[in-house]
């Protein structure tokens, strides 16, 4: 079912992510974790649907979605990084394969964040965060969205790296196979695995090797 929702404000984040926010079709529920397909609703961009994840709450009186813009693409992000209040966006009913099955550790690359966003918001409402942890992979310290609400929501268990500069505060390095050994002693435990394709795959296949059960893995499929 399409509904149709009107965007109320939009804030930069970074240098090419922006927060979304619109209003709430009365009704409307999704879980934590959980996406949907957003459209423009612009002649030319209606039919171009895009899956973006929710970033607020499902008890919130509202929508957000966090979407980072690739402006070297002619497409649906760049025309999304375009928009002002009052436009409109059409989406789908909610779906979605991440969801917080208990406590383990979150790996995320770039805007692979976002479905851990409304999960992390979630536990830290209901005082259920200690005994997760998140590392957060970016290019750059630029490119880390939400690093203050996160270090608040997590501190000490959460962890920044960055793979192309060195910055205090930051690991430098990929999370790779060295990594998980040095930064992680159970592989007993649930991990939530999102960012791009290669990634999501090379990490589960380092998880696996060490020990991870395939069935504590959670990433969307």
């Amino acid at each position: 079912m399409e509904h149709k929702v009107e965007i109320t404000d939009i804030l930069s984040l970074t240098h090419d992510v922006k927060r979304i926010t619109t209003t709430k079709p009365e009704g409307y529920t999704f879980d934590p974790g959980q996406a949907t397909e957003v459209a423009i609703d612009l002649p030319d961009f209606k039919d171009k649907k895009r899956p973006f994840t929710f970033t607020s709450l499902p008890q919130d009186d509202h929508l957000e979605f966090i979407i980072k813009s690739y402006r070297d693409h002619d497409g649906v992000t760049n025309a999304l990084d375009s928009l002002v209040s009052g436009g409109s966006l059409i989406i789908g009913d909610a779906w979605g394969a991440i969801s917080y099955k208990g406590r383990g550790t979150f790996i995320a690359g770039g805007a692979g964040i976002t479905p851990f966003i409304s999960i992390l918001r979630d536990l830290a409402g209901k005082n259920e965060l200690v005994g997760n942890s998140l590392f957060f992979s970016n290019k750059t310290g630029k490119d880390v969205i939400l690093e203050s609400d996160l270090q608040e929501m997590l501190g000490d268990d959460f962890t920044s790296v960055l793979t192309r500069e060195k910055v205090e505060g930051h690991e430098h390095g990929r999370i790779d196979m060295k990594f998980l050994k040095t930064h992680i002693e159970d592989f007993s435990q649930n991990f939530y695995v999102c960012g791009p394709d290669k990634m999501v795959k090379d990490v589960n296949e380092l998880l696996e090797k060490m020990g991870a059960n395939t069935d504590a893995l959670v990433f969307e499929k």
